[in-house]
């Protein structure tokens, strides 16, 4: 259908949150959606409490309602959407009520862009701000190394994208347990042009029971294989490819320690430092600030 967004929620025990995130998008200003959410083997509550919206939603499950992860999930609802717009959602975030209209808006009078992102807060475990996600003069350079190299698109929270992009790049990685949405994102910036909004209409939600806080090790790990597909795929600069390598190795550093693999540690460590020796020197004296 003309117009219609499909919004594509994949959930996995998340009851503690899930109906402020549903409720978002039901209360949407823009009206023309379809909302599909996948539940991917929940065992709190989630899955039932998704059954009392009936026919609001279309609730969807993998095969004997097993855990099979975000990306499969995602997938399911890619292959049941009927939208000329896909927004993805992640089961503790939300939508301000205007978020739909405007970005749809925005493509229905830019036919040249595949995908719109806007700007949004942080929250607690409360829905308290404690955060923007960009600051003031963000700017969309439409460059795919810099969205290789500093992975700074939110694809699940702050994206609408024309169905027509994920019809060429294809499905999400269903072998990645983390940092998906990063690979689809870079696969993404390499064939259309993108576009940034500054409006405030996303709400991030970082808690303690967050993939992207339970998940670090993982991800970064995963990371060094999508920089491998992406170099394969795409002529990036040689410079961005030894540059995303020194973030992997420093990121997986910081997750390694954590864990006390403090010998590990210091060999990423030590590798991010010989591959991006400027950015090193920046970070040790305090002229870079890192998480």
């Amino acid at each position: 259908m003309s117009g219609q967004v499909t919004v594509i929620i994949p959930a996995y025990n998340r009851i503690s949150y899930i109906e402020q995130t549903v409720e978002s998008v039901l209360n949407q200003s823009y009206k023309n959606l379809e909302l599909i959410v996948i539940d991917d083997g929940s065992n709190d509550g989630t899955y039932e409490f998704l059954k009392t919206y009936g026919d609001r939603i279309t609730l969807l499950t993998h095969e004997n309602r097993q855990n099979k992860g975000q990306s499969a999930s995602i997938n399911i609802g890619i292959n049941a959407s009927k939208g000329e717009f896909i927004a993805i959602l992640d089961s503790d975030d939300y939508w301000g009520l205007n978020k739909l209209e405007v970005q749809t808006n925005f493509l229905k009078l830019n036919s040249d862009i595949g995908l719109v992102y806007s700007n949004g807060h942080g929250v607690d475990e409360n829905g308290n701000v404690f955060y923007d996600i960009y600051s003031l003069g963000h700017t969309e350079t439409n460059d795919p190394n810099r969205v290789l190299l500093d992975c700074y698109i939110l694809l699940p929270q702050n994206s609408l994208v024309r169905k027509t992009i994920y019809d060429e790049v294809g499905f999400f990685e269903d072998g990645y347990r983390s940092a998906q949405d990063h690979d689809m994102l870079i696969r993404i910036a390499e064939i259309t042009k993108l576009a940034y909004l500054p409006d405030f209409l996303f709400f991030y939600r970082r808690h303690s029971q967050s993939i992207s806080v339970q998940g670090t090790e993982i991800r970064w790990r995963t990371g060094f294989k999508i920089l491998e597909n992406a170099r394969k795929r795409y002529p990036y600069k040689k410079e961005t490819i030894r540059k995303r390598r020194a973030v992997l190795n420093f990121r997986l550093g910081q997750s390694l320690i954590e864990k006390n693999k403090y010998i590990s540690a210091l060999v990423c460590f030590l590798k991010a430092g010989l591959l991006d020796p400027l950015r090193s020197v920046q970070v040790i004296f305090g002229k870079e600030k890192v998480n």
